[in-house]
């Protein structure tokens, strides 16, 4: 009825209709009352209309209370309706096992008109304070969930700025970084799902390497221009000035990582992989000369896939070669430049690194022809 708009509705459930018209005298003035006579109809009016409350009786036909109770509590739309037993049954144990099906209190016949009213308004509080609660707690976990989100972004889009401060005067600028991302993480996502891999490659793990990758060669930034954009081969001298920017890379995110507090975080992987994606599985690289597994993962993963792109990529000073060349060449190098398992997960996701190279580098010409 009109009148009844805006007022809580309390459903009572209960066989007999002197007591539904009892309950109904009782609560008619500050609640909607609506009545179900069996459990059965019970679960279908409570799933229509979504009462605020439920008073509910235990010896019924068809469904008793407890089994109605327990029907209830295991739907997840309606568990959270406060339920109050108002039976003839007054034994500790039947007052114990309503309690015990999720009831929120159990009231016995013959009812008592204040009783009622007060354990209905009180309940009724109770419950709209928990709405409250749970509608404020979803609202700011939402919130987190957004602003992690931007943060993450924002991240991502710092970390691809300054790994392209250092390839800036790269015709290929930004994109390298991209295929970069994207091959690691096929990589390490592959090696993830192999049980030597498997407690190292974490979710976790996978994401900062992953979004720590643009910073492998931040220390160029450090490399004067001769040096760098050199398009001969460098001398003796000149290359160990060139080495020089994985340890200037290193010591960069060094001191930012220092900065926020020196937790294990995604600098904590930049750097290992800035300083040491350079190595080889043979002990033949530098900065260290570090060999097999004293070479951080992340890098022996950088290694390779730093490899590829610069191989089939065209430079000032060298042209691409095919895929099929970048692959045969990385294959041979196996058990010395690169990790054994690193190059098997390469030669399976071939194809992916091909699908893309040809995506990412078809990308760059339709965006100058736009």
């Amino acid at each position: 009825m009109p009148q009844d708009r805006g007022k809580a509705v309390i459903m009572i459930v209960d066989d007999t209709q002197d007591n539904i018209a009892l309950v109904h005298e009782i609560l008619k003035d500050e609640y909607r009352v609506i009545a179900a006579t069996d459990g059965a109809k019970a679960l279908v009016a409570a799933g229509r209309t979504r009462p605020d409350l439920i008073l509910l009786d235990v010896m019924m036909p068809v469904m008793d209370g407890y089994e109605t109770c327990r029907r209830l509590k295991g739907n997840k739309s309606l568990r959270d309706i406060p339920i109050l037993f108002l039976t003839a049954k007054s034994a500790v144990e039947d007052e114990e096992k309503g309690l015990a099906l999720g009831a929120v209190d159990y009231i016995v016949k013959p009812v008592s008109p204040p009783i009622l009213k007060a354990r209905v308004k009180s309940h009724l509080n109770l419950k709209r304070a928990q709405d409250i609660l749970r509608d404020r707690n979803a609202f700011l976990q939402a919130e987190i969930e957004r602003r992690t989100r931007d943060i993450s972004t924002m991240q991502e889009a710092s970390i691809m700025a300054l790994g392209a401060l250092a390839e800036m005067r790269d015709d290929d600028t930004g994109r390298h970084l991209q295929r970069a991302k994207l091959y690691i993480k096929e990589l390490a996502q592959y090696l993830g799902q192999r049980d030597k891999f498997a407690g190292i490659l974490t979710p976790e793990k996978i994401n900062n390497i992953v979004i720590s990758s643009p910073l492998h060669d931040i220390g160029k930034i450090g490399i004067p221009d001769e040096i760098l954009l050199k398009p001969g081969p460098l001398t003796a001298e000149e290359y160990e000035v060139m080495k020089k920017h994985t340890t200037l890379g290193r010591d960069a995110l060094l001191r930012a990582e220092r900065m926020m507090g020196g937790a294990e975080n995604f600098l904590s992987c930049a750097r290992e992989i800035a300083y040491s994606h350079h190595e080889k599985w043979d002990g033949s690289g530098y900065p260290q000369g570090l060999a097999g597994e004293e070479i951080p993962l992340a890098a022996r993963l950088m290694a390779l896939v730093d490899a590829y792109d610069a191989l089939t990529s065209q430079r000032i000073y060298k042209a691409a070669v095919s895929h099929e060349k970048a692959v045969a060449i990385i294959e041979a190098d196996s058990g010395t430049h690169f990790d054994p398992d690193v190059v098997a997960a390469f030669l399976a996701l071939k194809e992916k690194f091909r699908e893309i190279s040809c995506r990412e580098r078809n990308y760059k010409v339709v965006k100058r022809n736009a």
